[in-house]
Formats: C-alpha cells, sequence, structure tokens
C-alpha cells in the first residue's frame, strides 16, 4: 500500500484527505491518505521522520511551508517561490514542489479563461508569491496590489515583468486587466472584500482564492459586474490534482475528486 499525507498545524479540518482518497478509489489505487500534525517547530523533522517511515508522498501546509524547504531538493518553480507544498519521496532525497502555482493557472484554465495579457494579483503573501510566478510563466503581465506596497514592490523584483502596487491603485490596475486573483484571507471570516466594486467589469475573470464561504462577496460582485468567476475550491482542487499526478502518475479522477471536496464545504 502506498501511504500519502499532509503535514500542518492544525490538520483536523483539512479538505485533502476525503479529495485523495476519492481518487485513489475512483482509480482503484491501493493507497491512504493521512494526516500528521508535529509540533510548529518541527517540519523538517517531519521530514526526515516520513522518509524514514518510507511515506510516498507528503502534502504540507501551514506553518510548515517555508520550513520544509530547507529539508528537501526544491524543485525549479518551488524554489523561486521560496516555498514548499507537496514533497515526493520516491528518490534518493526528497524533493519539494509548489503546485499552488499550478492550482492557479488550472483552476483558471478549467474555466476557459485565457491566461493573456494583464492580471492583478491582491496579496503578497505565500499565495500570493505563487500566483504571481505562476501567471507570469504563462506569459502574463503581474501587477501586485497589497496593503503594504512595499511588499508588492519587493515581491515584483523577483517576478519577470511584474509591478508593486498598494490597494488604492487597484481601480487603475484592473481598468485594463483579463484576470483578477485575490489571494489574501479577505472575505474568509466577514462578508468583506480587498476590491472596490466600482473597479470590476465584465471583461475580467476573477479567482477567489477564499473557499470558505464558497460564495464570497468579492465573488457576487463579480458575477454583477458581468466577470467570469471561479471559486477558491477549484484552486485548492487542482493544487491537490497536481500533487496526486506527481505521487501516482495516473491521470487524476477529477470529477470524483470534485464531488468529494465540494461534498465537504
Amino acid at each position: 500500500m502506498d501511504v500519502y499525507g499532509l503535514i500542518g498545524n492544525p490538520v483536523e479540518h483539512s479538505l485533502s484527505p476525503p479529495m485523495h482518497e476519492a481518487g485513489y478509489e475512483a482509480l482503484d489505487l491501493d493507497a491512504r491518505y493521512v494526516t500528521f500534525e508535529p509540533a510548529a517547530d518541527a517540519g523538517a523533522e517531519a521530514i526526515a521522520a516520513a522518509d524514514t517511515l518510507a511515506v510516498d508522498g507528503l502534502n504540507v501546509t501551514i506553518p510548515f511551508k517555508q520550513d520544509v524547504f530547507e529539508a528537501v531538493e526544491p524543485a525549479p518553480l518551488a524554489e523561486r517561490i521560496g516555498a514548499v507544498n507537496t514533497v515526493d519521496f520516491s528518490g534518493e532525497t526528497p524533493r519539494g514542489y509548489n503546485t499552488d502555482a499550478v492550482g492557479a493557472v488550472r483552476a483558471l484554465a478549467h474555466h476557459d479563461v485565457k491566461l493573456e495579457g494583464t492580471a492583478v494579483v491582491v496579496g503578497a503573501g505565500g499565495a500570493g508569491r505563487a500566483v504571481a510566478f505562476g501567471l507570469a510563466d504563462e506569459g502574463m503581465a503581474v501587477r501586485i496590489a497589497n496593503r503594504t506596497a512595499s511588499k508588492a514592490t519587493t515581491l515584483a523584483a523577483e517576478v519577470d515583468g511584474a509591478t508593486g502596487h498598494g490597494l488604492d491603485d487597484l481601480d487603475d490596475l484592473l481598468a485594463d486587466a483579463e484576470v483578477l486573483v485575490n489571494c489574501t484571507s479577505v472575505g474568509m471570516e466577514e462578508d468583506a472584500t480587498p476590491v472596490p466594486e466600482s473597479a470590476l467589469h465584465g471583461d475580467l475573470s476573477v479567482l477567489d482564492a477564499v473557499y470558505s464561504p464558497i460564495e464570497t462577496r468579492l465573488l457576487r460582485d463579480a458575477d454583477a459586474a458581468g466577470a467570469t468567476t471561479v471559486d477558491g475550491a477549484w484552486m485548492l482542487l487542482y493544487q491537490g490534482v497536481e500533487a496526486f499526478e506527481l505521487w501516482t502518475g495516473e491521470t487524476a479522477p477529477v470529477e470524483a475528486m470534485n464531488r468529494a471536496l465540494r461534498a465537504r464545504l
């Protein structure tokens, strides 16, 4: 039996186990997905222990995405992003990947969004970093907006062709943009949005990385403006799909995994 899993602290509310287990069942794979909750300062030790115990693959979530970076051989994209959320143990040394970037790209592509022109990424934290690199690698001109403008500028200096801005610039940035991705947690705990409703328009495609609630105020505002909307569960799904395919070498049963995920939302 192959053993995959998730390390995080906390992990009890993770939606990854049912999503991955549904994938194994759909393909009749002899595999299980389990969760591990190491101490908050023991991410690197957890990777070493998993390697010793012959675990086949791990997803990595808060607070370990940067901690485990030093304990694995990062793939080129993960190295540029500076964070790891997926570890593969099939080689001589654990290999670290970041599937958040691909998760956002595949979520948008699933909704027939053309990744051309200008993308505005709101937030310069971990998710914002991953999405900015992912969209830039697709050839988009990336504009990063953050509450602290200096953080956006610092990140933009690392991403090819990107520029950094404060949130006050969103009206101007979105006027001729094709894609908007919210990578902040705004909208998760309260009915709020980081983007002025007046800045939204019908030529936008809007992905909100927040998946709880599934319909955020940003997505409601975007829908009212005639924009294409993509909820955060699609990004969560496709980062998991990417890990699934990386570990198993199989084409993931996306529909089965999506049903299992949305049943828990």
